[in-house]
């Protein structure tokens, strides 16, 4: 009787490991496969301001990581996934959230990555953002960050430097939400 408790157990822990992981009512799911590299949910929070809930974010790598410095350095595949939970978010206000990340990211240093960051903030003004939109930021060594909004690609961004500064958006000294962070880097998970 042991014995089939636990097996019984056992295969729950199991086929709970691969449930998908839901936050404010949007479910990420714990692999997501990209340029044929399988990576796994690292965490997830959600993005407020002023009570107001703004998007789901998820971290996928490799495997499991909380060190910040380490994921934001890191020249492996990594994404972003952000889930748009608001009808509050605009072009205009995610490209003024994403203008105002990098100058905390880049401690005030813009100037050397400005062309990266204008034609990555181009990315959000081509159409309309909606509730329930989803935007994966992919890291590709090579290549470069692909920006996919519901599974399209949208654009791609060059360089290493510049993946650096984009993921310290989320995971740096400064990060947009400390809660999504924390969240992200599997801290409160």
């Amino acid at each position: 009787m042991k014995k089939t408790i636990l097996v019984l157990f056992a295969a729950i822990l199991s086929a709970t490991s691969f449930a998908q992981v839901t936050i404010s009512d949007v479910t990420l799911p714990k692999k997501v496969e990209f340029n044929n590299k399988t990576l796994i949910l690292n965490g997830g929070g959600l993005r407020e301001k002023l009570w107001i809930d703004l998007y789901v974010g998820g971290l996928y790598l490799p495997e499991k990581n909380k060190d910040p410095k380490r994921i934001i350095a890191a020249n492996q595949p990594q994404a972003i996934k952000l889930v748009i939970v608001s009808s509050l978010i605009s072009s205009e206000k995610m490209e003024e959230a994403i203008e105002e990340g990098f100058e905390k990211s880049t401690n005030g240093n813009t100037k050397p990555m400005r062309a990266k960051i204008d034609k990555f903030k181009s990315f959000f003004s081509k159409e309309p953002i909606k509730k329930n939109d989803i935007f994966d930021i992919v890291y590709i060594p090579g290549k470069g960050t692909v920006v996919y909004k519901n599974n399209k690609i949208i654009g791609v961004v060059e360089g290493l430097d510049f993946k650096k500064a984009l993921f310290a958006i989320w995971l740096g000294e400064e990060p947009a939400d400390e809660d999504l962070k924390e969240g992200m880097l599997g801290i409160d998970n």
